[in-house]
Formats: structure tokens, C-alpha cells, sequence
């Protein structure tokens, strides 16, 4: 692997993770379109837990709170964080469960360029039509342990490249109407655990490989990641306080037309 791969796909990653727009599904395109050769699950899973950093570094007041709560949990301003907390753990137990029996058949059956164009295309227009029909009336405060284990559900068909862990949870938050940097908040914030779990299956099979190469790549990797993650982060937060997901769906639309048009033209 060149480092100009490398870079380009810490970058792609690093952008487009809480973006509801596939980072898995572009890491996999990248290198059809480049003509590179796969780079694999582990090395996507260590630019995840690049952004993994990232995301912890912007919600830290959320991330300190949960942990404050843990050990004083009946003090009355806790209470938020200790069910937030609890909510997170119920909405990752879907996909905890998924990735560990199916990681290796993701990795044989669905880094295909036409899976990817045509969920790039279908989860788009699901995003588009959840942020269009639903209301706009919830907060984190208002999630129960339904909402929270049905946004989970939503999370394994982010397994699928193409689909979004970001854009599906935020689908699933925005059908059950949540304020849109609510859904995106609520979002980010369980790619925390999900990414920890990734990361530590990705991290033993690197271990196990025993190749030092393999290990320098996935730290610089993750590095770069990091940074433009941060920067992503920032940019989703700001501007769903103001509108809407529609440049996002638009985007995906033009994805996954452009792919689509070079698989079967």
C-alpha cells in the first residue's frame, strides 16, 4: 500500500463518517475507482477509530458527564447522563451482536461497487423522506429504551456498505422525530462504542498478523483521520442547527448515479 493511498483514504474517512453520506461505502469505492487494490476491513476499521478520537474530543462535556454519573448515579443532575448512558448501551447491542458473528462474510459478500451505488442511492431517498415527513419535537431527553433499541436495529444495516452508520441512525432518529442535531448528536455518540468494538476485533487480527508494516499504517491512518474528522464534525453540528439533510441526500443521489452510470455503461 503507497502512501498516497493511505493518505487519501484517512482523509475520505475522516470526512465522511458523521456525514450521513457512507464512509465505508466510499472507502470501498475508492479503490475501484483508483484501481488500487482493496486496502480490507482492518485498515477501514483503523480510520474509524481515528474519527473514534475525534468524536470523543468534540462531545467531551457529554463523555464527562456520563462518566461523573456513573459514580454518583442518585445525585439529580446526573440522572440525564446515567439514562443517556443506558441508551447507548441498548441501541449497541444490535450491532455489537451483527459485527461479531458477520464480520467476515461483510467482507466477502458486500464490497461490491453496484451494492454500494444502489444503497448510496436507496438509503438517500429513505434520508430525504424521514427528514421531509417526520416532526421535529424531540430531544435527547425525550429517548426511551424503544426508541433507542429501534435506532439500534437501524444500525446493522450500516454493516452493508453504501447504507451510512451515520445516515441510518440519523433516518431512524428523524423517523421517530427527533430534532435533526439531536438525531446527529445521538448519532455521533453511539459510533463510540460501536467503533471501540470494531476497533478492538480489527486491532487483534493486526496483532495476530504479526506485520509491522500493517500496524505503521493503520496508526498513521488513524491519525489523519482524526483531523479531518474533528473538522467534519464541526461543519454537520453547525449546519444542522440551521437546515436540512437535503444536501446530503443530493450528494448521495449524484454518488450513486455517477457509480451506477460507470458499472453499467
Amino acid at each position: 500500500m503507497t502512501m498516497i493511498q493511505i493518505i487519501v483514504l484517512a482523509i475520505v474517512q475522516g470526512i465522511t463518517e458523521f456525514l450521513p453520506i457512507s464512509s465505508s461505502g466510499h472507502l470501498a469505492a475508492v479503490p475501484h475507482l483508483m484501481d488500487w487494490p482493496d486496502q480490507g476491513l482492518d485498515l477501514d476499521i483503523a480510520v474509524h477509530v481515528g474519527t473514534l478520537g475525534a468524536v470523543c474530543l468534540y462531545f467531551w462535556r457529554d463523555l464527562w458527564g456520563m462518566l461523573k454519573a456513573l459514580f454518583k448515579p442518585l445525585r439529580k443532575d446526573n440522572k440525564p447522563y446515567i439514562y443517556l448512558l443506558f441508551y447507548l448501551i441498548i441501541a449497541t447491542i444490535p450491532v455489537a451482536a451483527a459485527g461479531f458473528f458477520g464480520k467476515h462474510l461483510v467482507e466477502q459478500y458486500t464490497r461490491s461497487l453496484p451494492i454500494i451505488a444502489w444503497t448510496t442511492l436507496g438509503f438517500a431517498v429513505l434520508l430525504f423522506i424521514a427528514d421531509k415527513i417526520s416532526m421535529t419535537v424531540n430531544r435527547l431527553e425525550h429517548l426511551n429504551i424503544v426508541k433507542a433499541f429501534i435506532i439500534g436495529l437501524f444500525q446493522v444495516l450500516a454493516l452493508i456498505p453504501g447504507v451510512s452508520r451515520a445516515g441510518i441512525t440519523m433516518t431512524a432518529a428523524r423517523f421517530l422525530g427527533f430534532e435533526r442535531a439531536e438525531a446527529a448528536r445521538f448519532s455521533m455518540l453511539l459510533s463510540i462504542p460501536t467503533i471501540i468494538g470494531a476497533g478492538l476485533l480489527a486491532g487483534r487480527d493486526i496483532l495476530a498478523k504479526g506485520d509491522p508494516f500493517l500496524t505503521e499504517t493503520a496508526l498513521m491512518a488513524a491519525g489523519l483521520a482524526f483531523i479531518t474528522a474533528l473538522m467534519a464534525i464541526a461543519v454537520l453540528m453547525s449546519w444542522l442547527k440551521r437546515s436540512t439533510f437535503t444536501p446530503f441526500v443530493v450528494y448521495r443521489l449524484a454518488l450513486g448515479g455517477g457509480l451506477l452510470y460507470l458499472i453499467y455503461s
